[in-house]
């Protein structure tokens, strides 16, 4: 970087550690679409509550291999002698309502499947018609009444760990909102949020059935 270019602003979360400053650069705040890979960020916002995102990251590989690279067919179909399998696990966090949580949301987006829907369309339901435009890390808010409605239709489908808290931590990550600093070099990257916080002319929902479509 020369001495004409500006230090790329991030939040201070993203500054704490270089893995959370390349998912940051990379990934927080993308859309994804795909089936997989929404079941995956889902069950590891719940498994972040009450810890740091960056033991998340730094378990996430483990996750991977652990719960069948979130395949929700393959989770809804564990038995308790898989939860016991996940308990003796060091390489995830071992909390058993968790663990049961990720298997009970995997058999609900199984049955949002057989209702036609996907996990998806509920989740991208949410999106704002504008996003925060926030000019300081204080001014980043941690729930929204998107994120609440959202948290009680999936509770309501048989969801688990998903409060309205952990909704928006979700809506933030997967790019249904964008929170990225107003100066953030990754506001409005996701092609979907203007930096002002209004909605780009773009579809920001995926088709209903589209299960198995890329991110």
């Amino acid at each position: 970087m020369t001495d004409l270019q500006e230090t790329p602003v991030r939040a201070a979360w993203a500054m704490q550690d270089p893995l959370l400053t390349e998912y940051y650069d990379t990934e927080w705040g993308m859309p994804v679409h795909d089936e997989r890979g929404l079941f995956e960020r889902l069950t590891l916002e719940a498994f972040q509550s009450g810890l740091s995102w960056l033991t998340i990251l730094r378990k996430r590989e483990n996750f991977r291999l652990a719960f069948d690279h979130f395949d929700p067919a393959a989770v809804a179909a564990y038995t308790e002698d898989d939860v016991a399998r996940l308990l003796s696990d060091a390489g995830i966090i071992r909390n058993r309502l968790k663990i049961e949580a990720a298997i009970a949301n995997a058999r609900a987006v199984l049955a949002l499947h057989e209702a036609g829907e996907t996990l998806g369309d509920v989740i991208w339901a949410a999106a704002p018609l504008r996003s925060p435009a926030p000019e300081r890390d204080s001014d980043v808010p941690t729930t929204s009444p998107e994120s609440v409605a959202l948290a009680k239709e999936l509770k309501r489908r048989g969801f688990r760990f998903v409060g309205p808290t952990t909704m928006y931590a979700l809506m933030s990550a997967i790019g249904v909102v964008d929170i990225h600093l107003v100066s953030s070099h990754m506001r409005g990257a996701s092609g979907l949020w203007n930096v002002d916080g209004t909605r780009r002319d773009v579809e920001f929902r995926v088709p209903s059935g589209s299960a198995g479509a890329a991110a």
